[in-house]
C-alpha cells in the first residue's frame, strides 16, 4: 500500500522557506514508497479542504509562523489557539529555526491552547517534527532530523583568472556583506567581489535594506584593484547556482544572532563545488568541524581557496538527494508505525499533577518522559592533537575474554589515558565499567597501528570515551548512534553506505540494548571488509535466561552460548580472532547494588573470501517502536 502524504506550503513567494520546501518536495516526489503531493495553501480552510478531499496518512507542513499565521490564532500575549489540534491525520512540522533547546522542548499534546511566544509554535502544534539540522542530538523521540539538501549541479564554468569572491542572501541585518569586502581587501589587491542581494517578501519587500547594504559596501571598498558588483533582481534557484558557480570562492560571514536554524545559503554554495569560507556564526554549525577549516577565523581566505573543495566533499556526498529521500521515507515509516504519541503518566498524584501542569503550560515532561538531560552537554574537545600518543599493551593480549578486576589491573594505564583524553565524559561513567572502553581503545589502536588509511566505524559513539580518545589520537572515525543519527540497522540501508568496506568496526556495550542483536551482527558481518575486524563488548552473565532479572535499560545479558554459537551463526563470513575464555564463576560488577554481572568482549575477523550482498536479508526495525534508549 502506497500512503498518501500532503506536503503543505504557503503560496509561491520570494521566500527562503518556500524555496526550501519546494526543493525538498522535488526530491520526495521520486519516492516509490509514498505518494507525496505538493499542496499550496493560504488559509486554514484550504488545509481542511485538502485533508478532507485527499484523506492523507500524513500531512507535512513546511511551517514558519509568519508564512502560515492562520494555523494558530493569537488570543493574548504569549497565548495562542491551535487551529489544527483536531485534524484527523498525523501531522509533522518542519522546524526551520531549530536549535538543540527547541528540539528538546518539542511537545505533541495537541492542546487547543498553546502557551509561549510565537517561536514556541513551531515545536508545539504538531504530532512530530523534522529538523534539517545534522548537528542535533536526538534526545526527544518526537523530533527526527535530516541532513541538508545539496542540489546536484554540473559546474561547467571555468575557474576565474582573477580572485572572484561571491556571496548572496536577502538584505537582512547581520549578513556580513560589509565584512566580506574588508576581508577581500586584506587578502588581495586585485579581485572581483560579486554580491546578489534580492528583496524579500518577508522583511524587505521593497528592497530598501538590500540597497542600503550595497551602498555601504561600495563606501568601504577603497582599493582601486577591487571591483564590486551588486545585483538585486530575484533569481530562480538555477540562476543562483549559476551565479555561485562562476566564483573562485563563495563567502558567508554572518554575525551570530543566536537561536537560529542552519542557513540554506550554504546548501547552494556546496552544490557548485567551489571553495566556501564562513564565519563562526551558529547558523553554519554543521561545517564548524571541517578539516582543514573553512572558518575565516581559523584560516586566511587565500588558504581556504588554495585548499579547494576537497575538505567539503564528504558533506556534499552525505547530503545528496538520495540520502534525503531515504531519510524522509525512514521517518514516515517510523511515524506511521507509532501513530499519535500519547504521553503516559504513571506514579503518584503529585507526578500526575506535575504532568498536567506541564501540559497546560505547553512544557515537555522532562521528569517522566523521554528526555535526557540535554541542558548540560558534555564538552570534551575532540580535535586531533599531535601531542597525544598511545601505545597498545605489549605482549600476547587475549581478545575474547572477561573484563573483570584482573582486566582492570591490566588496562589501568589505558583507563588513565581515557581520563586524560576525555575527562568530562569519563566523569559521568561508572568507574568499574571503564575497562570496556579501555579494552576497545587498546584493541582499535592495536589493529590500526601502521595502517594510516584504515576505514573505521564506531557504533554507539555518543559520549563514548573510546571514540573521543581515538579521534584525539588522530584516528578518523565514522560515527553512528541513535542520539546522533541512526541505529546500525538504519545506517546499513542508507543509499551511500558501502558494504565490505570497513577495516575496523567497534561498539562498546551497545548490543545488549539493541532489540534485534541478530540483525546487528549481520550488519557488522556485511560492512566489514575482507580481513576486517569487529571489536565489541557486552554485559555478560553466563547462565542467564530470558525472564531472569536484569537492569531495565538492558534487553538481555549475554552468555557463552550467545557469543560462541548464536551470534557467530549470524556472521557466516567471520570467525573469532583467538580462542575465547568467557568463564566467569564470580561476576564482580555491581549495578545499583541490585544486579551482579560482568563484561565480555567479542572480537571477530572477516574471512578473506567474505563479501556477499546482504541487504536482501535485513528487516530494519523502527527503534522508536521497539523502545529506544
Amino acid at each position: 500500500m502506497t500512503h498518501n502524504v500532503l506536503f503543505f506550503s504557503h503560496r509561491s513567494s520570494k521566500c527562503g522557506v518556500y524555496e526550501f520546501g519546494k526543493n525538498v518536495f522535488e526530491v520526495l516526489k521520486r519516492s516509490n514508497k509514498f505518494k507525496f503531493q505538493w499542496t499550496e495553501v493560504s488559509s486554514l480552510e484550504e488545509v481542511q479542504a485538502a485533508i478532507s478531499r485527499e484523506s492523507p496518512a500524513v500531512a507535512i507542513y513546511n511551517y514558519y509562523p509568519s508564512v502560515m499565521p492562520w494555523l494558530t490564532t493569537k488570543l493574548a500575549p504569549r497565548l495562542y489557539r491551535n487551529n489544527i489540534s483536531d485534524m484527523p491525520v498525523l501531522q509533522i512540522g518542519i522546524i526551520h529555526e531549530v536549535t538543540q533547546a527547541v528540539a528538546d522542548s518539542a511537545i505533541a499534546y495537541r492542546n487547543l491552547f498553546v502557551a509561549g511566544g510565537e517561536r514556541r509554535l513551531a515545536s508545539s502544534i504538531f504530532d512530530y517534527y523534522i529538523a534539517p539540522d545534522p548537528t542535533l542530538r536526538l534526545l526527544n523521540p518526537l523530533v527526527y532530523k535530516t541532513g541538508r539538501l545539496i542540489p546536484r549541479y554540473r559546474n561547467n564554468f571555468p575557474v576565474p583568472e582573477i580572485l572572484t569572491v561571491g556571496s548572496y542572501g536577502f538584505g537582512m541585518p547581520n549578513k556580513g556583506f560589509e565584512r566580506i569586502v574588508n576581508v577581500v581587501q586584506q587578502a588581495s589587491d586585485n579581485a572581483l567581489i560579486r554580491f546578489h542581494i534580492p528583496p524579500a517578501d518577508y522583511g524587505d519587500r521593497d528592497g530598501v535594506s538590500a540597497r542600503r547594504i550595497a551602498d555601504k559596501c561600495r563606501e568601504i571598498n577603497f582599493k582601486p584593484g577591487i571591483r564590486l558588483t551588486v545585483t538585486h533582481d530575484y533569481m530562480s534557484n538555477e540562476a543562483v547556482l549559476d551565479f555561485l558557480a562562476q566564483n573562485t570562492v563563495n563567502v558567508f560571514l554572518y554575525e551570530d544572532c543566536g537561536g537560529r536554524g542552519i542557513s540554506s545559503a550554504l546548501d547552494n554554495a556546496l552544490a557548485v563545488q567551489r571553495p566556501v569560507a564562513i564565519s563562526d556564526a551558529s547558523m553554519f554549525r554543521h561545517l564548524m568541524n571541517v578539516e582543514p577549516s573553512v572558518r575565516i577565523s581559523q584560516n586566511a581566505l587565500t588558504t581556504i581557496v588554495k585548499n579547494g573543495f576537497a575538505p567539503l566533499s564528504k558533506y556534499y556526498e552525505a547530503w545528496g538527494p538520495d540520502n534525503l529521500l531515504w531519510e524522509y521515507e525512514r521517518i514516515l515509516t517510523g511515524v506511521l508505525a507509532r501513530g499519535r504519541c500519547e504521553p503516559l503518566v504513571e506514579g503518584s498524584r503529585l507526578r500526575k499533577l506535575h504532568f498536567n501542569l506541564n501540559r497546560v503550560l505547553s512544557k515537555p515532561n522532562r521528569h517522566f518522559s523521554w528526555l535526557r538531560d540535554s541542558d548540560t552537554p558534555v564538552g570534551d574537545e575532540v580535535l586531533p592533537s599531535t601531542s597525544v600518543q598511545y601505545s597498545p599493551l605489549e605482549g600476547e593480549i587475549p581478545l575474547n575474554r572477561i573484563l573483570d578486576d584482573s582486566a582492570r589491573a591490566l588496562y589501568a594505564a589505558t583507563i588513565a589515558k581515557l581520563a586524560e583524553l576525555a575527562p568530562k565524559t569519563i566523569a559521568k561513567k561508572i568507574p568499574e565499567a571503564n575497562v570496556q572502553q579501555a579494552f576497545v581503545l587498546d584493541a582499535v589502536c592495536r589493529y590500526a597501528k601502521g595502517r594510516s588509511n584504515s576505514k573505521v566505524l564506531c557504533v554507539g559513539s555518543y559520549e563514548d570515551t573510546a571514540a573521543i580518545s581515538l579521534r584525539k589520537l588522530g584516528i578518523k572515525l565514522e560515527e553512528i548512534d541513535p542520539v546522533l543519527n541512526y541505529s546500525l540497522q538504519e545506517y546499513f540501508t542508507k543509499p551511500t553506505t558501502v558494504e565490505n568496506s570497513y577495516d575496523i568496526i567497534f561498539s562498546t556495550s551497545v548490543i545488549e540494548h539493541d532489540p534485534d542483536d541478530g540483525a546487528f551482527v549481520k550488519c557488522v558481518d556485511a560492512l566489514l571488509a575482507p580481513g576486517g575486524v569487529a571489536i565489541l563488548t557486552c554485559d555478560y552473565l553466563d547462565g542467564w535466561r530470558s525472564g531472569d532479572p536484569k537492569p531495565e535499560c538492558n534487553l538481555r545479558f549475554y552468555t557463552k552460548h550467545d557469543l560462541q554459537v548464536r551470534l557467530l551463526a549470524a556472521m557466516p563470513n567471520c570467525s573469532l580472532v583467538d580462542v575465547p575464555n568467557w568463564d566467569c564463576v564470580s561476576p564482580d560488577f555491581s549495578y545499583l547494588n541490585k544486579y551482579r554481572y560482568t563484561f565480555a568482549t567479542f572480537v571477530v575477523k572477516k574471512l578473506p573470501c567474505g563479501g556477499r550482498n546482504s541487504r536482501l536479508f535485513l528487516d530494519v526495525p523502527d527503534l522508536f517502536v521497539l523502545g529506544r534508549s
